[in-house]
């Protein structure tokens, strides 16, 4: 699809959208939060929402408001010190975005959030009935990681994948993610729109990070992937780019768009692909792996040729091929143990080999999604 439908077909028409603004795009040059931009931010999204559109704010910067309210030098390096900065600085950062949006008569909810939270299925679906009893109330969730309690989300900035996961739970028609830079840069230039996040894709990342920010281009890309592998589509622009979020939901040509995959993926396929994080992996013979990938077949143990990980029944694995490379996630109906009792076995010899055969399969086709 050509740029100029995608922007005014796909973003003109959204309804829905997560938008996500990192450290550097809402705190000024000493960390602390920068009252104009984020009453620009907030001006932008009451904007949209007079329009109809559901707008959902993913906001970093509780790190960096912490380091300007503490007025340290650097970003601290260890991470109980890290976790105490972003415990200073995220009350700092929800007072200005308070006023911010009170300006407008609207209010806003915090809304704190780990990865464990979306690996629990509950919990998942919990965030996700939050999120709509904020909207029906009429208040905007400021979502945030919980930087006091978690450890690998500050560690490698994951507040990018945190949006993505947001888009996903929320059924979001696009993510939208403000940064320092217009887009995804070639040559200087922002590109216009990027058909697959693919090595191709990968291979523009310079590998940079912002001062008081801990994500750079490769969340992004991540991020991008996750939601374009979802059915929708997601950009990248300039936090800073005058009206940005208004231009961009006009179809106007600002950032970077990727465009959405052609299927749709379901919520429950969403959260097993992205959310869940695997337990286990499942090795799998070049049989199975074409019967998984080409013919969106249920993985069958006499295609299973060993087995990774010690997991429970229902937990997500990866399935891995032959060449290494991961090709699909997806609900176990069995444990690894009972796995590795019943792998390179015909469905008709699991009951001898366990004692019963609740299952044919080892992943139905209906819980797995492909990678």
């Amino acid at each position: 699809m050509p740029d100029r439908a995608v922007r005014q077909e796909i973003l003109s028409a959204a309804r829905r959208v997560v938008v996500k603004v990192g450290t550097n795009g809402l705190c000024d040059d000493a960390g602390r939060p920068d009252d104009g931009q984020i009453a620009d931010i907030a001006r932008q999204l009451v904007a949209l929402r007079e329009r109809g559109v559901s707008v959902t704010l993913v906001a970093s910067g509780a790190i960096g408001a912490g380091i300007g309210e503490l007025a340290l030098p650097e970003r601290p390096r260890t991470m109980p010190q890290l976790q105490a900065t972003a415990a200073v600085g995220q009350g700092q950062l929800m007072r200005a975005f308070h006023d911010a949006f009170a300006a407008h008569g609207v209010r806003v909810g915090q809304v704190l959030l780990t990865r464990d939270d979306f690996e629990d299925r509950t919990r998942y679906l919990n965030i996700r009935n939050t999120l709509r009893a904020l909207e029906e109330y009429g208040a905007v969730a400021i979502v945030n990681e919980n930087d006091t309690i978690a450890v690998d989300e500050i560690r490698f900035g994951e507040n990018d994948v945190l949006a993505a996961l947001v888009a996903s739970v929320t059924g979001a028609d696009a993510l939208i993610l403000l940064s320092t830079v217009e887009g995804v840069l070639k040559n200087g230039e922002a590109l216009d729109v990027i058909e697959q996040v693919d090595e191709a894709a990968w291979a523009l990342d310079s590998g940079a990070r912002s001062r008081f920010g801990s994500g750079g281009m490769a969340s992004k890309l991540e991020a991008a992937r996750i939601v374009t592998r979802a059915g929708e589509v997601a950009v990248i622009a300039g936090a800073r780019t005058p009206d940005v979020l208004l231009r961009l939901l006009a179809g106007e040509r600002v950032g970077t768009v990727f465009l959405p995959a052609k299927r749709r993926l379901s919520s429950r396929r969403r959260w097993i692909g992205h959310a869940a994080r695997p337990a286990g992996k499942l090795f799998v013979d070049e049989g199975a792996a074409k019967a998984v990938l080409e013919r969106g077949k249920s993985l069958l143990p006499s295609g299973v040729t060993a087995v990774a990980g010690r997991f429970a029944k229902g937990a997500t694995v990866s399935v891995v091929a032959p060449d290494g490379k991961e090709i699909a996630r997806g609900l176990s109906n069995y444990s690894a143990e009972q796995v590795e009792r019943i792998k390179g076995l015909r469905s008709s010899q699991i009951a001898k080999a366990l004692g019963d055969k609740p299952y044919d399969e080892v992943i139905h086709r209906d819980y797995m999604t492909l990678a």
